[in-house]
């Protein structure tokens, strides 16, 4: 079993993408990247923490390879905007990608320079090694599937 973790906005539809992913064993949503200790949502959504909303993913890499979750990373949403995405505003919402490994970081390299080839504008997206994780709260945790949803916006 590896660990991998995304932030591509809004972590409830991030979450529900790579759960239907074969290989995929769990995922937790919460917040890395800022400086504040174990953040409640509210906190983060202040826009104060620096945390990312993220999902971390627990998979098989004999089933599913990381270079396949970074193909669905990129497809999940517009990595050319900068602390948002769709209505989502704020850099709770940015690009994110925390590598675990020296070869998860050189693949999301790779693979952030091919999405590049693929937009006019340029792909921010940041490349960073993975800092502390911090679960958001419960009633985040698979949320749009406990209310039947595929999508956070309609």
């Amino acid at each position: 079993m590896e660990k991998a973790t995304f932030g591509a906005g809004c972590f409830w539809s991030v979450e529900a993408a790579f759960r239907k992913l074969k290989g995929v064993l769990s995922t937790t949503v919460g917040f890395s990247g800022g400086t504040t200790r174990s953040p409640s949502y509210q906190e983060v959504c202040s826009d104060r923490t620096g945390h990312a909303e993220v999902v971390q993913v627990e998979y098989n890499p004999y089933i599913i390879t990381y270079e396949q979750m970074l193909n669905l990373f990129w497809e999940i949403h517009d990595p050319t905007q900068v602390n948002r995405q769709g209505p989502d505003v704020g850099s709770q919402y940015r690009s994110v990608i925390f590598y675990h490994t020296p070869d998860q970081m050189a693949a999301a390299i790779v693979s952030k320079e091919k999405a590049q080839t693929k937009h006019k504008k340029p792909v921010v997206t940041e490349i960073l090694p993975a800092v502390a994780f911090y679960p958001a709260e419960d009633y985040h945790q698979q949320y749009l599937e406990k209310r039947g949803l595929s999508s956070c916006h309609l």
